[in-house]
């Protein structure tokens, strides 16, 4: 990166004669969207579920040269989506070395870049700036206008600068992402003289700080994100700022399961050791389900809603417990079993918030396991929840009342397993199904899903004592 920057021009009268153009960063964008567009290069390679409903607006408002809020709940990718509009500017631009903001070197702002290019002439130095130090960002909590604009500098006052002049002023972060994008998280948390400050840069394109007459026409892009129950409310945002706002993009949470695990496998890290980990899918597809009913429940508060890092943390969770029983057991494999499930109560309590009118008898912990089984019951149906399933599932019952009982637990070894498979012959079939029988360690995440599955459809009954889970038929008790 830096060698590109180097054999770029190094100073104005170089940069006149290479032939470079000024070009406003709305313009920058627009044309580097076209030429994506042309190619048909991926313009969010990372953001899964939104092609056919966000990203279309994203591309109009690009196109428009638009201001954006974005509106979602949590873990909807807002702040991604903003962090990589920079994808769409130029590599890198030439900006005046010694100014106090980026300035492009045919168009100075500043009195400084302007004292600098008489004082230099076509002998003034310039750098390149790489698009990924054109982005900006705060969150507005406890924003304050000399943060957000700037404010007048004690130091240089007493180094000589005059008070009246530019060189006393210290700028604040949107000046110093001129010429580039700029976005503020958590919108309604801002101060009105914050937001009076906001739409006068959006519609005059400058700032003026603590009254002075000094103003600076600033070449920028401004995005907020916001939770959108907040962003309606009455009186948080005033009106001028949201009309000053091109365009207004709502985020949601993706539609089905398989984009959700893509979103999980995507963004988490587990946990990477000289053990191979093995993930079933129908684990994965549990870990998701669990987060659909978690965002379809009654008893939890939806306006808050449900990020993705409650299914990516309990992924990693998942992972870590199948990792840390291979390595104390001494297996060859971790692979993730439902009785790892038992130990994402730490990674799921905090992401989820309790609606107020709910039963005050209901619990986080009792609410995690109902919605735990519900996912296991979603998708074992899924798998065998058509009636030609119905026959193995009565010999798997009847087999188990045979035997009087089974016992798992997160620490048992898939020796235990190995036996008591060949006392449950029935559920080889199921295993066959779900393409777990490569080895014993998948075949004994597959028993413990089965066996999950038929507790959830009230086939046969389960009673935790510590980590151990007895299951019996339902004729035992």
């Amino acid at each position: 990166m830096q060698n590109k920057a180097n054999q770029k021009p190094k100073t104005l009268g170089e940069l006149k004669k290479s032939g470079y153009q000024f070009k406003p960063i709305r313009k920058e964008i627009q044309n580097n969207l076209i030429e994506k567009l042309k190619t048909g290069e991926p313009l969010f390679p990372k953001i899964h579920g939104y092609d056919n409903t966000v990203l279309p607006q994203i591309v109009h408002a690009l196109l428009s040269g638009h201001h954006m809020v974005f509106l979602g709940e949590k873990g909807q990718a807002k702040s991604r989506i903003i962090r990589s509009l920079t994808d769409f500017l130029d590599e890198y631009i030439p900006v005046i070395t010694g100014s106090p903001i980026p300035e492009d070197p045919l168009q100075p702002i500043t009195r400084e870049a302007k004292n600098l290019i008489e004082k230099h002439g076509d002998n003034l130095p310039i750098h390149w700036l790489h698009k990924s130090e054109r982005y900006g960002e705060r969150l507005s909590a406890g924003l304050k206008i000399s943060d957000l604009i700037g404010d007048i500098d004690p130091s240089k006052l007493v180094s000589g600068s005059p008070l009246s002049s530019e060189g006393s002023l210290h700028f604040g972060i949107i000046p110093r992402t001129n010429r580039g994008i700029f976005a503020i998280n958590e919108l309604p948390d801002l101060d009105y003289l914050v937001q009076v400050a906001l739409f006068n840069i959006m519609e005059e394109g400058d700032i003026q700080i603590r009254g002075y007459p000094f103003q600076f026409p600033l070449d920028i892009i401004i995005s907020f994100s916001a939770n959108p129950t907040d962003y309606s409310r009455s009186g948080k945002i005033i009106s001028q700022l949201k009309d000053r706002l091109g365009s207004e993009i709502r985020t949601h949470y993706p539609d089905s399961r398989s984009l959700s695990l893509n979103i999980t496998r995507q963004e988490a890290m587990p946990v990477n050791c000289e053990i191979p980990l093995v993930f079933p899918l129908f684990m994965e597809e549990v870990n998701e389900e669990l987060t659909r009913q978690a965002r379809q429940s009654r008893h939890i508060n939806q306006k808050s809603g449900i990020s993705a890092r409650f299914s990516i943390a309990n992924y990693e969770t998942l992972a870590a417990s199948a990792t840390r029983r291979a390595l104390i057991l001494k297996e060859e494999k971790a692979v993730v079993r439902p009785t790892d499930m038992g130990n994402i109560f730490a990674s799921s309590l905090g992401k989820i918030e309790l609606d107020p009118y709910r039963d005050e008898a209901i619990t986080e912990y009792h609410l995690l396991s109902t919605i735990i089984e519900s996912a296991f019951k979603e998708i074992f149906l899924e798998k065998f929840g058509s009636g030609e399933h119905e026959k193995i599932m009565n010999s798997i019952t009847s087999e188990l009342h045979f035997i009087g009982h089974i016992e798992t637990s997160d620490f048992m070894n898939v020796e235990n397993y190995r036996k008591l498979l060949q006392s449950v012959p029935s559920v080889f079939d199921f295993i066959n199904i779900l393409k777990a029988d490569q080895d014993i360690y998948l075949m004994a995440s597959a028993f413990e899903f089965i066996l999950e599955g038929l507790t959830s459809l009230k086939k046969i009954t389960r009673k935790k004592t510590g980590q151990l889970h007895i299951f019996k038929s339902m004729d035992a008790y």
